[in-house]
């Protein structure tokens, strides 16, 4: 990186931008990864959502993010990563569940909290012991972070308290020159949030529901904790939590607003000219209802909200 903060933070701090729109398409994801780079921000469709990109391991770069969002630097953020190999290299530790889940749902839309390695910065993970990792499934993220060759951390690219954005129209709707660009892969496939699963200590559990469904992870790693077992930490007050989760000290998420379908239906069918990365899952086409959320940072860590683009 050249030391270059993207527009994300110089729009938020009153000096817009022209945010470019770019193609789906070799020359526009080459684009995109050039920017990124730099230390820029750039949204990017997911099959959940659109993210809002910038290098996981730079710690500035993060920094815009919650700039250009409005977003305090307290809420961790979900790093997205090609595959395994990739997100192996930001965990302490990569136990068989792991190992399991991701050769059954990646890529798609599973996150799984993970204990950090030393590697990944505290804007990241809001200073907690935990990160967030997922693969998304959708062939325009696949081809950036290929050509990218790092990670990304991107939360749902929406000003916050804000509807999660399913096409670039959105996005610019919220964040024309305040980012550097958008990518325009068409509308997102799902369109719903991605499932938070915890295996950082303990029994598994779900720390937010979404796609990937409960009774499907127990097929793959057996039963899961209950959300109101003693193993979880104990609640704390939260302004806004979602509907579908436990607020607790270490694994608070919620979505971006708690009435984003009422506020915007949003049809999604898949579109991109980019070849498929490979397998991916099947999600809940139709109706959107797109809300940013992610994992929490973890026992032991400060607590917040993790944020990320499914």
């Amino acid at each position: 990186m050249n030391g270059r903060v993207g527009a994300g933070a110089d729009g938020a701090g009153g000096r817009p931008r022209r945010t470019e729109r770019l193609a789906a398409d070799a020359a526009g994801v080459a684009r995109a990864a050039a920017l990124l780079r730099a230390g820029g921000l750039v949204a990017f469709p997911t099959e959940t959502v659109y993210g809002l990109g910038a290098l996981a391991l730079e710690p500035l770069a993060v920094r815009a993010i919650y700039a250009a969002k409005g977003r305090p630097a307290t809420n961790p953020l979900i790093v997205h990563v090609p595959g395994v190999a990739d997100a192996r290299a930001l965990v302490a530790e990569w136990p068989v569940e792991a190992e399991r889940l991701a050769a059954r749902f990646w890529p798609g839309p599973l996150t799984l909290v993970l204990p950090r390695a030393a590697s990944v910065p505290d804007e990241v993970t809001a200073g907690g012991s935990t990160v967030a990792v997922r693969a998304p499934g959708h062939p325009v993220a696949q081809a950036l972070l290929a050509a990218l060759g790092a990670p990304v951390a991107a939360p749902s690219a929406n000003r916050s308290e804000h509807v999660s954005p399913t096409r670039a129209e959105h996005v610019l709707a919220d964040l024309e020159g305040r980012i550097d660009a958008v990518v325009d892969g068409g509308p997102c496939a799902v369109g719903i949030e991605s499932t938070v699963l915890w295996i950082a200590g303990g029994r598994p559990r779900v720390l937010r529901p979404g796609v990937v469904g409960r009774r499907e992870i127990e097929e793959v790693i057996g039963p899961l904790d209950e959300p109101s077992s003693s193993s979880t930490p104990s609640s704390i007050p939260s302004s806004s939590p979602s509907p579908t989760s436990t607020a607790t000290a270490s694994e608070v998420v919620r979505p971006e607003r708690s009435d984003a379908t009422a506020s915007r239906s949003r049809r999604a069918p898949s579109s991109s000219p980019l070849p498929s990365p490979g397998r991916s899952r099947g999600g809940h086409p139709g109706e959107a209802g797109a809300q940013e959320a992610g994992a929490g940072s973890g026992a032991g860590g400060t607590g917040g909200k993790a944020e990320g683009c499914g």
